[in-house]
């Protein structure tokens, strides 16, 4: 990395860059998402109905994370879907001000991921082109908290639009379109690729191209995403507590402030111990907040527990994606990029349904508490990983240390 390219605040260009579009996608997009369960319910939805359009919208969309991965190394070049994805976001956002019925919504959220579906894996592949290994962490670090700032600040925008406009969340939706564009004139005018010559036997992808270790953490990731269900629930259950409307947004966003606050910190931590013990601390962290919220029926209890959630989102997220960009080479990073969000994605469709169900079935406790149940298994199958990963290291050294002394 030349001295060129790293001069925005330590850190690559692209990085600083792809950090500010997402900064403004996130603004817009959290003023659309920390109000929409309850512009839902004014229309009629219910919480099954909810989960149902937020499952659809990311799991339909999520096979296009893969291909757009896929495509991108294919091609060799990133930029190009990412000006479609955030372009498609910012089109939409100021449509869901037409919605008169639920279906509406998923026809809009639907047509919003699929945005997020082509930019997503080239996005994070160009981050891993644009950086050294050694300091993968940090820049995934420093997107995350660029990405959760702009969910701080919309979720703000959004309560303070709510305060001088009360239950009008239509005038957000048109609002929230500035930010969006902004992101997209960012990407056009600011971030270059980082083209590379595509030799032919690049453009088909075999499954043993990616490592074993890749699947295995793919698997414990899914195990994990069953129990992740929409954010939509828990914002939900802190209006039915006691939280006022107006004040849901807010916190929605002092969980992404802690994210902000702790992503950059995790991922220079994770460059110096290692991701999956991270990662592992984010699932522990996760599945004790989620026994937590079930359990809860206090406005407060409630809103303190958005403090260790958003802890759990700078463990996890930063260092995943981290841990991928270490084990993948550079000609397969955005297929790897890919599977994962599509697997993420996929998920989040019967993890919804399950969640959705439960809550109107059981009760406002039981998501949660089958959450914590998965994260509690996932933390389990980490731990093995980690184990396992460190015995064949030891036995490695064990073997070289005999051949030597037999030498």
């Amino acid at each position: 990395m030349t001295k060129e390219h790293k001069n925005r605040l330590g850190l690559n260009k692209n990085v600083f860059y792809i950090g500010l579009t997402s900064f403004f996608t996130d603004t817009s997009t959290k003023m659309v998402y920390s109000v929409m369960p309850l512009f839902l319910l004014s229309i009629g939805a219910s919480k099954t109905v909810i989960s149902l359009i937020e499952g659809i919208a990311e799991s339909t969309a999520s096979l296009l994370k893969f291909i757009s991965g896929f495509w991108s190394d294919k091609i060799g070049r990133s930029k190009p879907f990412m000006i479609i994805g955030y372009g498609v976001t910012a089109i939409v956002t100021p449509l869901y001000a037409l919605a008169k019925i639920p279906f509406h919504i998923l026809a809009l959220r639907f047509t919003e991921r699929v945005g997020k579906g082509l930019r997503a894996a080239p996005r994070d592949k160009l981050i891993g082109d644009s950086v050294d290994k050694k300091d993968a962490g940090k820049n995934f670090g420093f997107h995350k908290a660029m990405d959760n700032s702009g969910a701080i600040i919309g979720p703000l925008l959004a309560a303070l639009l709510l305060i001088a406009f009360p239950h009008n969340y239509r005038l957000i939706f048109i609002w929230a379109a500035i930010p969006a564009f902004i992101g997209v004139i960012t990407i056009i005018f600011l971030i270059k690729d980082t083209r590379r010559p595509v030799e032919k036997e690049n453009n088909k992808f075999k499954i043993n191209q990616l490592p074993r270790r890749f699947y295995i953490f793919i698997f414990i990731v899914f195990i994990f995403t069953l129990g992740n269900s929409t954010d939509a629930l828990l914002l939900v259950k802190s209006s039915e507590v006691g939280v006022k409307d107006a004040w849901v947004p807010f916190i929605y966003m002092l969980f992404n402030t802690v994210s902000v606050i702790f992503s950059l910190p995790i991922g220079i931590l994770s460059d110096k111990i290692g991701r999956e013990k991270l990662i592992f601390a984010g699932f522990m962290v996760y599945a004790l907040t989620y026994l937590f919220f079930g359990l809860s029926s206090k406005a407060i209890v409630l809103i303190l527990l958005f403090i260790p959630y958003g802890f759990y989102s700078a463990l996890s997220d930063t260092s995943q994606k981290a841990f991928i960009s270490d084990i993948v080479g550079k000609d397969l990073k955005g297929t790897a990029f890919g599977i994962y969000h599509a697997v993420l994605g996929i998920t989040l469709l019967p993890a919804s349904l399950i969640a959705g169900k439960l809550y109107d079935s059981i009760g406002n406790g039981a998501p949660f508490y089958f959450g914590a149940a998965m994260a509690f298994m996932a933390s389990l199958l980490m731990l093995i990983f980690i184990f396992t990963k460190n015995h064949q290291k030891n036995k490695k050294i064990v073997t070289l240390e005999q051949n030597f002394e037999y030498e």
